[in-house]
Order: C-alpha cells, then sequence, then structure tokens
C-alpha cells in the first residue's frame, strides 16, 4: 500500500492503468489519462508536465469515484461528458450514442461531394448528439440542416452540441420518427444518417460498455438490422432535389446485403461503399436520378 504522499500524477497513472488492465478495460492508460485530467481540470497532455506532484484528497476522490465507475463498465466519454468528433468538442450523456471516429468518413465524404457542389441544405435523419450535423454545418457555411430525432432527450443533446459548436442559427432540430412529422414540401441536397443497424439478438454480444450504457433505440435496428435502414430507403427519395445524395452509416459485415436493397429503388445510382479508418465497410453513398 503506497502511503498518501506518494500519490503522484505519475503514480495514480500507472496504478489505474494496471487496475483497468485487470478489469479488461479496451484502453486502459487512455482512460486513465482522460479520467485523472478531468478530475484536475487539465488537458491530457499537462499531465506530463506534473508528473511528479502530489495529488490533493479533493481531485484524487473526484478521480477515485470515476474509475469506479470505469471498472463498473461506465464509458468514459459519459462520465466526463463529452467526446470529441472531428476537432470539434461534443456534450454527450446517456441519452445518446457517443460519437465513433468511424463515422468521421461520412462526414469526410459528404463534405467533399458538398464543397464541391455548394450544397445549400441538409437533413440528418437519427442525429443523436447532432455530431454529423454539426461537423457539416462549421465546415459549410453556407448550409442550412434540419436534424431529426425520436428522442427528445437527445434532442437537447444537440441543441446544446450546436451552442457550443456555433451553429445553432444553421441547424434546427425536429422531434419525430424518422421522416413522420417533416414538411414533404421541402426538399434537401442531402439526406445523411447514422442509423441504428446491429441485429436485435447481437446486442447481448456486445461490450459491457455498449449494451449496459448506450441507449438501446440507438443501437437496434430490428431482428436482421435493417429495420431503421430500409425505412430510410423507402421515404429518402420524396424529401431529395433532383441529383440529391444519401448517405448511411452500416455495420461492417452488412455491404452485401445493404447494397442489395437499393435494388429495390432504381431510382437511385449507388456509388462504391466507403471504407473507414480499419478498411471496413461503412458508409454507402447514393445519388438519386431525378
Amino acid at each position: 500500500m503506497q502511503n498518501e504522499k506518494d500519490w503522484t500524477v505519475g503514480a495514480l497513472l500507472d496504478w489505474t492503468t494496471q487496475y483497468f488492465v485487470k478489469k479488461d478495460c479496451h484502453s486502459p492508460r487512455l482512460d486513465a489519462e482522460v479520467l485523472l485530467a478531468h478530475s484536475l481540470n487539465l488537458k491530457r497532455i499537462d499531465l506530463y508536465a506534473r508528473f511528479n506532484e502530489e495529488v490533493e484528497e479533493g481531485p484524487r476522490g473526484k478521480f477515485r469515484e470515476l474509475v469506479k465507475r470505469r471498472a463498473e463498465g461506465c464509458p468514459v466519454a459519459y462520465l466526463v461528458g463529452g467526446r470529441e468528433f472531428y476537432s470539434l468538442p461534443f456534450f454527450v450523456n446517456q441519452d445518446v450514442l457517443i460519437p465513433r471516429p468511424d463515422t468521421e468518413c461520412l462526414v469526410d465524404l459528404a463534405l467533399r461531394i458538398g464543397k464541391k457542389e455548394n450544397w445549400k441544405t441538409i437533413l440528418d435523419v437519427g442525429t443523436g448528439s447532432g455530431c454529423i450535423a454539426i461537423a457539416l454545418a462549421k465546415s459549410l457555411p453556407q448550409v442550412q440542416v434540419v436534424a431529426v430525432d425520436i428522442s427528445a432527450g437527445a434532442l437537447k443533446v444537440a441543441s446544446q452540441n450546436a451552442d457550443t459548436n456555433n451553429v445553432a442559427n444553421r441547424v434546427s432540430f425536429k422531434l419525430g420518427d424518422l421522416f413522420e412529422t417533416l414538411d414533404k414540401s421541402l426538399k434537401y441536397d442531402a439526406i445523411v444518417s447514422n442509423p441504428p443497424y446491429i441485429p436485435e439478438s447481437d446486442i447481448q454480444n456486445l461490450e459491457k460498455d455498449v449494451k449496459d450504457y448506450e441507449p438501446r433505440l440507438a443501437l437496434s435496428g430490428g431482428v436482421d438490422g435493417f429495420s431503421v435502414f430500409d425505412r430510410i430507403l423507402e421515404n429518402a427519395s420524396a424529401f431529395l432535389l433532383p441529383k440529391g445524395h444519401l448517405f448511411i452509416e452500416i455495420g461492417s459485415a452488412q455491404e452485401e446485403h445493404s447494397r442489395r436493397r437499393f435494388e429495390a429503388y432504381p431510382n437511385f445510382s449507388l456509388h462504391p461503399t466507403t471504407l473507414d479508418g480499419g478498411r471496413n465497410p461503412r458508409v454507402l453513398h447514393a445519388t438519386i436520378l431525378q
């Protein structure tokens, strides 16, 4: 047992890293650093300038509680109340899915086309934390974005994130189930979506920090994983301008089945699948032919 005086920044990081290893945390050192920096109100990089400094009981107690909750499975992003996405800060809580780096490839693809074509309007279906809508609005200053979600709690989070990132004047949020509450007379240059796509039977096999903490509504794609995907395909063309674009994130094992579903919609021209940073199929992109 270490003496109280021995609890320096470095000692806390080393001890906690080993503890998280025993608890099978995916990124034990990173988790320890993020939680300690949060407890000390520092940036992660600042920890190493203070490596040999002792940590007082106040922040150490806060850190101890966060470590306990992380060991129980609670995601770090929920513990610290935030996650960076596309180099932007996002508040998150258990009303929203935690933004993943894999989703950034959807933003990359949409931005390349949106800048070239000078889009004016985007619809984000199932916005969650608002990360896709806000990242696009931030990089496309001429664009107005409508973002819809079935969860009032998620829209509250997304609205806060729009304020934080200074795009609240160009991102409007609507409560509803996919397209059901939208004005059918309005058409968009692009529709983007990261829908729930995990088959219901697979959710029990997910990691504890996902299945026990992240909202099931944002995870479950029904029996086969395509219940929301199919509804988006069925309705998207009615909300797109001629030559408008549809971007949908998919599970890495769903490429063949998801592409095949487009065969029932010949008014869409399907482009090659976009891969994420791990070289896994991640985003389908289609252009409407009208």
